[in-house]
Protein backbone atom coordinates (compact mmCIF):
# COMPACT_ATOMS: atom_id res chain seq x y z
CA UNK A 1 0.00 0.00 0.00
CA UNK A 2 1.35 3.38 -1.01
CA UNK A 3 0.90 6.30 1.36
CA UNK A 4 0.91 9.71 -0.26
CA UNK A 5 1.39 12.83 1.86
CA UNK A 6 1.55 16.44 0.73
CA UNK A 7 3.40 19.27 2.46
CA UNK A 8 3.97 22.94 1.94
CA UNK A 9 0.62 24.62 1.49
CA UNK A 10 -0.11 27.94 3.08
CA UNK A 11 -1.26 31.51 2.73
CA UNK A 12 0.74 33.76 0.40
CA UNK A 13 0.26 37.05 -1.37
CA UNK A 14 -0.30 37.47 -5.10
CA UNK A 15 3.01 37.29 -6.90
CA UNK A 16 4.76 35.25 -4.25
CA UNK A 17 6.09 31.71 -4.48
CA UNK A 18 5.43 28.44 -2.75
CA UNK A 19 6.84 24.94 -3.06
CA UNK A 20 4.71 21.89 -2.45
CA UNK A 21 6.24 18.54 -1.64
CA UNK A 22 4.75 15.09 -1.83
CA UNK A 23 6.19 11.90 -0.46
CA UNK A 24 5.07 8.41 -1.42
CA UNK A 25 6.10 5.56 0.81
CA UNK A 26 5.67 1.83 0.85
CA UNK A 27 6.85 0.95 -2.64
CA UNK A 28 9.61 1.79 -5.06
CA UNK A 29 8.98 5.45 -5.71
CA UNK A 30 10.85 5.38 -8.99
CA UNK A 31 8.24 3.04 -10.45
CA UNK A 32 5.47 5.59 -10.03
CA UNK A 33 4.20 8.35 -12.24
CA UNK A 34 3.21 11.30 -10.09
CA UNK A 35 0.79 14.14 -10.53
CA UNK A 36 -0.57 17.25 -8.87
CA UNK A 37 -4.25 18.07 -9.03
CA UNK A 38 -6.17 20.92 -7.48
CA UNK A 39 -9.74 21.71 -6.59
CA UNK A 40 -11.09 25.15 -5.89
CA UNK A 41 -14.39 25.64 -4.03
CA UNK A 42 -17.32 24.96 -6.31
CA UNK A 43 -15.13 23.72 -9.13
CA UNK A 44 -14.13 20.34 -10.47
CA UNK A 45 -10.75 18.89 -9.68
CA UNK A 46 -8.22 19.59 -12.41
CA UNK A 47 -4.78 18.34 -13.26
CA UNK A 48 -2.05 20.89 -12.65
CA UNK A 49 0.98 18.88 -13.64
CA UNK A 50 2.30 15.36 -13.94
CA UNK A 51 5.71 13.77 -14.24
CA UNK A 52 6.72 10.38 -15.54
CA UNK A 53 8.99 7.86 -13.90
CA UNK A 54 11.81 9.16 -16.03
CA UNK A 55 11.05 12.80 -15.31
CA UNK A 56 10.98 13.95 -18.93
CA UNK A 57 8.27 15.88 -20.84
CA UNK A 58 6.07 16.81 -17.91
CA UNK A 59 2.50 17.99 -18.46
CA UNK A 60 1.28 21.40 -17.29
CA UNK A 61 -2.15 22.96 -17.20
CA UNK A 62 -2.08 25.91 -19.62
CA UNK A 63 -2.88 28.38 -16.85
CA UNK A 64 0.25 27.45 -14.91
CA UNK A 65 2.72 27.04 -17.76
CA UNK A 66 5.77 29.17 -17.21
CA UNK A 67 4.94 29.65 -13.53
CA UNK A 68 4.90 26.12 -12.07
CA UNK A 69 7.62 23.50 -12.26
CA UNK A 70 7.27 19.87 -11.31
CA UNK A 71 10.28 17.79 -10.39
CA UNK A 72 11.09 14.59 -8.55
CA UNK A 73 13.86 13.21 -6.41
CA UNK A 74 13.59 9.45 -6.43
CA UNK A 75 16.27 9.11 -3.78
CA UNK A 76 14.04 11.07 -1.41
CA UNK A 77 10.73 9.52 -2.57
CA UNK A 78 9.52 13.05 -3.21
CA UNK A 79 7.89 15.03 -5.98
CA UNK A 80 7.83 18.81 -5.88
CA UNK A 81 5.68 21.53 -7.35
CA UNK A 82 7.45 24.87 -7.41
CA UNK A 83 4.88 27.61 -7.87
CA UNK A 84 5.97 31.10 -8.87
CA UNK A 85 4.06 34.32 -9.53
CA UNK A 86 1.03 32.96 -7.76
CA UNK A 87 -2.37 34.35 -8.66
CA UNK A 88 -5.58 34.48 -6.67
CA UNK A 89 -6.99 31.94 -9.13
CA UNK A 90 -4.40 29.42 -7.94
CA UNK A 91 -6.21 29.20 -4.61
CA UNK A 92 -7.29 25.60 -4.16
CA UNK A 93 -6.71 22.36 -2.31
CA UNK A 94 -3.76 20.69 -3.98
CA UNK A 95 -3.61 16.91 -4.17
CA UNK A 96 -0.76 14.61 -5.03
CA UNK A 97 -1.49 11.36 -6.86
CA UNK A 98 0.54 8.30 -7.79
CA UNK A 99 0.29 5.39 -10.16
CA UNK A 100 2.68 2.50 -10.62
CA UNK A 101 3.51 2.18 -14.31
CA UNK A 102 5.71 0.10 -16.57
CA UNK A 103 6.16 2.78 -19.21
CA UNK A 104 8.97 5.07 -18.18
CA UNK A 105 7.67 8.07 -20.16
CA UNK A 106 4.01 7.90 -19.10
CA UNK A 107 2.03 10.33 -17.06
CA UNK A 108 -1.58 11.42 -17.33
CA UNK A 109 -3.77 14.43 -16.60
CA UNK A 110 -6.78 12.20 -15.96
CA UNK A 111 -7.50 11.69 -12.30
CA UNK A 112 -9.08 8.30 -12.90
CA UNK A 113 -5.70 6.91 -13.91
CA UNK A 114 -4.20 7.35 -10.45
CA UNK A 115 -4.51 4.77 -7.73
CA UNK A 116 -3.15 6.60 -4.71
CA UNK A 117 -4.00 10.02 -3.41
CA UNK A 118 -2.96 12.24 -0.58
CA UNK A 119 -5.29 14.18 1.69
CA UNK A 120 -4.41 17.50 0.11
CA UNK A 121 -2.73 20.69 1.18
CA UNK A 122 -4.44 24.07 1.02
CA UNK A 123 -2.93 26.88 -1.00
CA UNK A 124 -4.50 30.30 -0.52
CA UNK A 125 -3.29 33.25 -2.56
CA UNK A 126 -4.47 36.55 -1.17
CA UNK A 127 -4.79 39.76 -3.11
Amino acid sequence: QVQVVEFGGGLVQVGESLRLSCTASGETFGEYAMAWFRQAPGKAREAVSCISRGGGNPYYLDFVKGRFTISRDNAKNTVYLQMESLKAEDTAMYYCAAKRVNIRSWCSAQEGHYNYWGQGTQVTVSS
